[in-house]
């Protein structure tokens, strides 16, 4: 297992952070992931959220989000 060494980020005014690339290399974090994210003793944990699996339930709000996303794939496509 490889170790990154500690990076500082700076929290901008709505509470974003920049992750570093090579975390973000690493660990396969694309644009428009979905993180889990938890304080643990006093630490912030992220972990990438696991994509959905074949038959999962998702949550009314999720399903209108996974529509509009292929839709706007779709409109993109053409």
């Amino acid at each position: 297992m490889t170790v990154i060494e500690l990076s500082k980020v700076r929290v901008k005014r709505k509470g974003q952070v920049t992750i570093p690339l090579e975390l973000r290399s690493k660990l396969c974090i694309e644009e428009g992931a979905i993180l889990d994210i938890k304080e643990e003793d006093g630490a912030l944990i992220m972990r990438p959220t696991p994509p959905i699996e074949p038959g999962e339930v998702v949550g009314e709000e999720e399903y209108k989000k996974i529509i509009a996303e292929l839709d706007a794939r779709r409109r993109n496509w053409r």
